[in-house]
């Protein structure tokens, strides 16, 4: 199984609903809410029922309603997912979505100027009951690093979900103070393949976030088998890693008993093309190690073979299946890495 986008509106990796025209019947912040919206029905408070997701209220007047979201990781947009499941009689008749570029940390006041210029993503577009809207980005608009978007619906009405589906693009002066984590997914990191999904799937891994539960982890189903579970991650760049953390928290009885990792050099794959699990390019990190349940484990790693410069792929094996909640990988990208970094950066500069 293969992944190639990640949520940059998550509230995990940290998006925000920085302000909307109105939000009378449902909270605009649950827009960028992780997880289905909760389509209950039937339970109300003094102002009306209760939903998941943003509504406003009816519109007596011409115009529209809006909302600014803060992307948690700004980068490449490639598709916008727009849901509406609960809201059946109360859904808007259109959407659009817009983006802009804006440095630092703009207050909505700066974002609602005159003079921040806000391109289309999507336009104008009807909208269904109680369903999902995909709309593919494509375009100049598609090349172009985006901090925040702007929903707009039309006349009112109530939306449960915005997703901002793209590749992060991050800063390359964030890499510049010290050793980062390089597979952090709000910077670029991707899990890409996975032997098994079968209860959650591996992408979380690598989320910012602490696991709260088990839930918020890897589990696959349990092996009877001689084989093992395995996952292949793309990191932010190409790196010299120094400390692996793999962590089992919330993992009390069905954890993960042991953990190797493997590394692959970006010089072993110079398309880019992600290896597979069982490809000859993979050099050992971590050799076979015992995991314990409900643990935050931490290796230093020896220094790179000499003949390997840099570390652009991990391979994750555990045994016999998958029962993790959080992996980490800490070092600093290399000259190349980095100047790799720069020339995306640049690339997706707005015009």
């Amino acid at each position: 199984m293969t992944a190639e986008l990640v949520n940059l509106a998550s509230r995990v990796l940290g998006a925000g609903v920085v302000a909307a025209s109105d939000d009378a019947f449902g909270a605009k912040e649950s827009l960028v809410v992780d997880g289905d919206p909760d389509t209950t029905t039937g339970r109300f408070s003094l102002v009306g029922e209760i939903v998941d997701g943003w509504e406003t209220r009816r519109r007596r007047t011409p115009g529209h309603d809006w909302a600014l979201v803060r992307l948690g990781a700004p980068g490449l947009v490639r598709r916008v997912v727009v849901d509406t499941r609960g809201f059946t009689g109360n859904f808007p008749a259109r959407y659009a979505v817009d983006a802009c570029a804006v440095a630092g940390h703009p207050a909505p006041a700066d974002l609602l100027d005159a003079s921040t210029t806000w391109h289309p993503l999507v336009p104008l577009t009807p909208l269904a009951s109680s369903g999902t809207a995909t709309h593919d980005v494509d375009g100049p608009a598609a090349g172009t690093r985006w901090t925040h978007v702007r929903l707009r619906q039309e006349p009112d009405g109530g939306i449960a979900r915005l997703r901002v589906l793209g590749t992060p693009v991050p800063d390359p002066s964030w890499f510049d103070e010290g050793p980062v984590d390089l597979l952090a997914q709000g910077l670029g990191g991707l899990v890409t393949s996975w032997s098994d999904a079968f209860y959650t799937r591996p992408e979380v891994l690598t989320r910012p976030d602490l696991p709260r539960t088990m839930g918020e982890g890897w589990e696959a189903r349990r092996r009877r088998d001689d084989g093992h579970d395995w996952a292949v991650v793309r990191l932010v760049a190409a790196a010299t890693p120094r400390v692996l953390e793999v962590d089992t928290s919330y993992y009390v009885y069905n954890a993960s008993s042991h953990v190797a990792v493997h590394g692959a050099a970006s010089g072993d794959v110079p398309d880019g093309t992600a290896p597979a699990a069982d490809d000859d390019v993979w050099f050992p990190l971590l050799p076979m190690t015992a995991l314990q349940p409900d643990t935050r484990h931490r290796f230093v790693l020896d220094p790179l073979p000499r003949n390997r410069s840099d570390v652009a792929w991990l391979r994750l094996d555990v045994f016999p299946d998958a029962g993790l909640s959080r992996v980490r990988l800490h070092g600093t990208p290399t000259a190349a890495g980095r100047a790799s970094l720069q020339r995306a950066w640049e690339r997706a500069r707005p015009a």
